[in-house]
């Protein structure tokens, strides 16, 4: 399997410098800055790609598990809210939300959850970050 890389650069102190983050491949290039981070300034930050990275990867793998149980899914749209909290160690990523809607023609709802929370266990970067911070999931089929 290929190494992934990105890369990050920072001018300046904390709270007044900003930065750009990239990919390896070039696919998303983005400004960041203490606003973007700890506050509701302009450009993205490292919770909002490491939340791209897990709804991406989470609705992927769900995907191949619809696919693989017989259920070709028309799409999964996943939208992963990342919880940035101080806590006594300092600031740390506590919670995912994964919030996923499928249009998966001819599943029942109960082999949809079921299917979901597997997706949610398995998935690369869930159990990356599992150890750490708490998954939720709230899957739904679409009407």
């Amino acid at each position: 399997m290929p190494i992934r890389t990105a890369s990050a650069r920072w001018q300046g102190n904390l709270t007044e410098g900003s930065g750009t983050i990239r990919t390896g491949k070039g696919g998303y290039e983005g400004n960041y800055s203490f606003k973007s981070r700890f506050e509701e300034g302009e450009g993205t930050n490292p919770e909002e790609l490491i939340g791209a990275a897990h709804a991406g990867c989470f609705s992927m793998a769900f995907s191949k598990g619809l696919a693989d149980s017989g259920f070709t899914p028309t799409s999964v749209q996943t939208t992963a809210s990342v919880h940035l909290d101080k806590t006594d160690a300092g600031m740390t990523v506590t919670r995912i939300d994964l919030e996923t809607v499928g249009e998966v023609p001819g599943i029942d709802p109960e082999t949809f959850q079921k299917l979901a929370e597997a997706a949610k266990a398995n998935c690369p970067i869930s159990r990356l970050l599992s150890p750490g911070a708490e998954i939720t999931l709230n899957a739904s089929l679409s009407v």
